[in-house]
């Protein structure tokens, strides 16, 4: 396929990191605690409000309890938002888990080719999960949103790392879970694509259009020998 592979660029979140999984975990056991101390509302209709509002503000939303504390009850109540953060913060470290394999998969593609982070997490988001799991010693290099202040729907991101690597976009792969912000972007500057299906979150299946699929970490060292 033309040119010699000399990077790969990994998305972090349900690429590498079981992020959902942890998510939606914490989340659970903040809108228990909330429900405990005074949030009037039940466990499904305000499971279904907080995540309305992760799609409308971002996934890393800071003050998401707060609205759905507003949303729910007319005002804050910053008792009870306390108790939820809280529930939140405890549950997240724990649920926090790399898919596995992921660790011997970065430790034998390291040996060959520079490895890079381009996530849309902001920055200290991003560095505590790479360190907390143990991964940060891989990557040469980690480009955040609050890095270059743009996301993975522009070319930003993806031109930084590139500069940073010093390579041409036709010797990179990027490994991603979302379609239109880690494949079709960077199909669009000449890098390589291979689409992470396990980290699918909807249950819609599309057609990725990268120029490889993969289903489990693992299977990233076959495409890696195909190239």
């Amino acid at each position: 396929m033309g040119m010699t592979i000399k990077a790969i660029l990994f998305d972090l979140d349900n690429t590498l990191i079981d992020f959902m999984r942890m998510k939606e975990k914490s989340c659970e056991a903040a809108i228990d605690a909330m429900i405990l101390v005074g949030l009037k509302t039940n466990k499904k209709k305000a499971t279904k409000e907080l995540f309305k509002l992760y799609d409308k503000h971002g996934i890393e939303h800071r003050n998401v309890f707060e609205k759905l504390s507003k949303k729910i009850n007319g005002k804050v109540n910053y008792r009870v938002v306390t108790h939820g953060i809280l529930a939140y913060r405890k549950l997240r470290e724990s649920y926090l888990s790399a898919y596995l394999g992921t660790r011997p998969v970065l430790k034998k593609l390291k040996k060959k080719y520079k490895l890079a982070i381009i996530s849309d997490a902001p920055r200290w988001n991003a560095w505590f999960r790479l360190v907390a799991l143990r991964i940060d010693q891989y990557f040469d290099i980690v480009v955040t949103s609050g890095d270059v202040k743009k996301q993975k729907n522009t070319k930003t991101p993806f031109r930084s790392a590139l500069n940073q690597l010093r390579i041409k976009p036709e010797e990179a792969l990027m490994v991603g879970d979302r379609i239109e912000r880690d494949i079709n972007i960077a199909k669009e500057m000449g890098i390589k694509t291979c689409y992470a299906a396990y980290g699918r979150t909807t249950k819609i299946k599309k057609k990725s259009g990268a120029d490889f699929e993969i289903n489990d970490i693992k299977e990233l060292l076959e495409v890696v020998k195909k190239i």
